[in-house]
Order: structure tokens, then C-alpha cells, then sequence
């Protein structure tokens, strides 16, 4: 008589895929915390070791930071953004930039060929609001809403794999627009890769969407000079 073998994964391994769909859905959003461990075994109906054993497999993934006192916090929404964070640690600015080029301008290009009505009325809903909070002075706010822009630029690309890569841009994008802020003289309300990519976006106009990204980013590239 042969035996039947179980081939249910261990439990903790189906506690870490819920708690990634759960990030991958947004149903936890990206730089928010995560409920209490009480508030997770509870819900789950784990034990506390199995529960932390799945939120160290996402720490360590990169989709999760465990702050000691503070919680745990969503830091990338896939294993592969997580990864990609971590390697920017790694890399320069210029680096980081020129990797942009190629992600920023083909995803310029596909959304001018993909992009929906719907798609060009939200990067203008977050132009706006881009402007407004910075003549409001909210810089915090400023920065989200740019980078707003650009990631869903990325995702009216149609393409859920550079937008994936694009998102993991987040962090190191948001600083970077911050320390810009901070230089005299900086213009935040730049129409180049911005108002002049939604224009051509919305013609599908590719050769268009993407000039407007090279001039944009030739002038974060001169910034990094300086």
C-alpha cells in the first residue's frame, strides 16, 4: 500500500503569498503600516512565530521594513521592486538616471500609443494638483504629485512589467525632487516631460512624448553635475 504525501505548502509559506496579495492589491499601501501582530494572528488565525515568520520572508524580499518600536511598513508592492531598491543603495544618481532614460522614454512612447481618455485626464488632474501645492509651499505634496505623474505615465504604457520596474523608482525619485526643491532658483513647475508628454500623449504622438522626456531629464542630468 503506498502512502499518499501531503503537498499543501507549510503554513507560514501561505501566511507570506496572503500577506503579498495583500500588499500587491493595495489593500496596505505603499509607506503605510501594517496592522498590529495582535491585530494579524487574530485575523489570520496564526501563531505568532508562524505570522513572523512570514513578515521576515517579505522584510527580507524587500517588500516589507520591520522598524523595532515603530511596526512594519510596506516599502514595494512585488519582490521585484523590492530587489530594485535595494540596488539603488548601490548605484549613483547618474546611474539611476540613466536607467530612467531608457524606462521614462519607452514608456512615453507606449503611452502615447496605449494611453485611454481616462489615462490623460488623471496626469492632469495630478499636474494640477502638482501646481497648486507648489505655489502652496507644500513640498511633501509637490513631490508626491509629480512623481504621481510619472507613474501613471509608466502604467498607461500598458506595459505591467516596466511599470512595475518604474514604481521602484519611488523613493529614490521622491528625494531626489526634495533636494532639487532646495536649490535657489529651482523651477518647479518644468512643462518639459510634464505638460508637453500629456499634450503628445493624448495626439499619440510617440516621437513627441519622447522628446519632451529627453529634455526634461538632459536638465536633472545637468542638475546632477552642478
Amino acid at each position: 500500500m503506498t502512502l499518499s504525501t501531503s503537498h499543501r505548502p507549510p503554513l507560514a509559506d501561505e501566511i507570506t503569498t496572503k500577506l503579498r496579495e495583500m500588499i500587491h492589491s493595495g489593500e496596505w499601501p505603499l509607506q503605510q503600516r501594517i496592522p498590529s501582530e495582535t491585530e494579524l494572528m487574530a485575523g489570520l488565525g496564526v501563531s505568532r512565530g508562524t505570522l513572523r515568520e512570514a513578515i521576515k520572508a517579505l522584510a527580507h524580499s524587500g517588500m516589507l521594513e520591520v522598524r523595532r518600536g515603530d511596526g512594519t511598513y510596506v516599502r514595494a508592492t512585488s519582490e521585484i521592486s523590492g530587489a530594485a531598491r535595494r540596488l539603488y543603495q548601490d548605484h549613483t544618481d547618474e546611474h539611476i538616471l540613466e536607467v530612467r532614460v531608457g524606462l521614462d522614454t519607452q514608456a512615453a512612447r507606449l503611452a502615447a500609443r496605449h494611453a485611454t481618455a481616462d489615462d490623460v485626464a488623471a496626469m492632469r488632474a495630478l499636474l494640477a494638483e502638482r501646481e497648486d501645492a507648489w505655489h502652496a509651499a507644500d513640498y511633501a505634496r509637490w513631490a508626491r504629485a509629480d512623481w504621481g505623474f510619472h507613474e501613471r505615465v509608466a502604467q498607461a504604457s500598458g506595459n505591467p512589467l516596466l511599470h512595475e520596474l518604474y514604481v521602484s523608482f519611488g523613493d529614490v525619485f521622491h528625494n531626489d525632487l526634495l533636494k532639487q526643491q532646495r536649490r535657489s532658483g529651482f523651477n518647479g513647475l518644468p512643462h518639459e516631460g510634464h505638460g508637453e508628454l500629456v499634450d503628445a500623449v493624448e495626439a499619440h504622438d510617440g516621437d513627441a512624448a519622447v522628446a519632451s522626456v529627453h529634455r526634461n531629464l538632459n536638465s536633472c542630468a545637468e542638475w546632477l553635475r552642478e
